[in-house]
């Protein structure tokens, strides 16, 4: 097995539009494709990459429309990230390959095993977003639930002028910006960002998904907030992990679409959204099992 890698590459899709694509690992190591969360690049690897390369794994992670090097698609759906990954498989020449994706990378990961379970092996989903209530908003943080409330309200128009802003302040001082948008995360999330080795890949993974503007994040959002696949059409089996005290994706609302998914188990941890910072060696090994 050779050593580790460090790969950038551009692909130019179907329609004509760009997907950038970064992979991370070992260079002939068993294929991963892992998606990201939400605002987040082809960076956004784990700080941790001896891990990776423990496990022999080699790990595809790409930018979905809008974020860093890919071509923005307004108006995209999850199925559409889909499609363009499939796409990136062909180019890849992998036919089947395990899927892991947390947070907003979630949704996504049952996107893929909707449309192209054929190319999945195993599926993981961590921590994953799922459509919110009403009812939600008080167990969320201050940006989560203002996110929400405006897209509920005014959509497009009323949600824009929130994340350009959180973005500017991002980018001017992407640690303090991104702590700053998470102050009232629960403590558990606060021990997280606070660890140095946690945030070598901070910087990076967010000045390059938010350089081209707040749109991509923008036409995630959006994307997550009505989804245009339904669980019941995901035909792969989903292990899905999530903590008990997330205040970014509500567990109850998490519930809800795993009680919808044909074939699914629910495992809960304590802990915050980040829990899964401590938890990406096992997450992977389990995967991997599951292949």
């Amino acid at each position: 097995m050779t050593s580790a890698t460090d790969v950038d590459g551009r692909l130019t899709l179907r329609d004509g539009r760009t997907l950038a694509w970064h992979e991370w690992g070992v260079p002939d190591g068993i294929p991963v494709l892992r998606l990201q969360g939400t605002p987040g690049s082809r960076f956004a690897r784990y700080p941790r990459p001896e891990v990776w390369e423990r496990l022999g794994v080699r790990v595809v992670m790409a930018d979905r429309p809008g974020y860093g090097a890919s071509t923005r698609l307004p108006g995209r759906g999850l199925a559409d990230v889909a499609d363009d990954l499939a796409e990136l498989l062909d180019h890849l020449g992998l036919d089947r390959v395990p899927v892991a994706g947390g947070s907003g990378g979630g949704p996504h990961v049952l996107a893929m095993c909707a449309r192209h379970p054929e190319r999945v092996s195993a599926a993981t989903v961590v921590v994953g977003a799922a459509p919110l209530t009403d009812d939600d908003l008080p167990s969320l943080i201050g940006l989560n639930a203002d996110a929400h409330r405006r897209m509920r309200d005014g959509g497009w128009d009323a949600l824009f002028p929130l994340l350009r802003d959180v973005r500017e302040k991002i980018l001017a001082d992407p640690l303090g910006g991104f702590r700053d948008a998470l102050r009232d995360a629960p403590p558990t999330d606060q021990a997280v960002m606070s660890d140095p080795t946690w945030q070598l890949t901070l910087e990076q993974n967010l000045a390059e998904a938010l350089r081209p503007g707040a749109e991509g994040w923008c036409d995630e959002a959006l994307a997550m907030f009505e989804w245009d696949i339904a669980p019941e059409d995901v035909t792969s089996h989903i292990v899905w992990y999530h903590s008990r005290h997330d205040a970014n994706a509500p567990l109850q609302a998490a519930r809800r679409v795993v009680d919808r998914l044909p074939s699914a188990d629910l495992h809960v941890w304590e802990g915050g959204h980040f829990e899964t910072y401590h938890r990406e060696e096992e997450l992977m090994r389990d995967l991997l099992a599951r292949a």
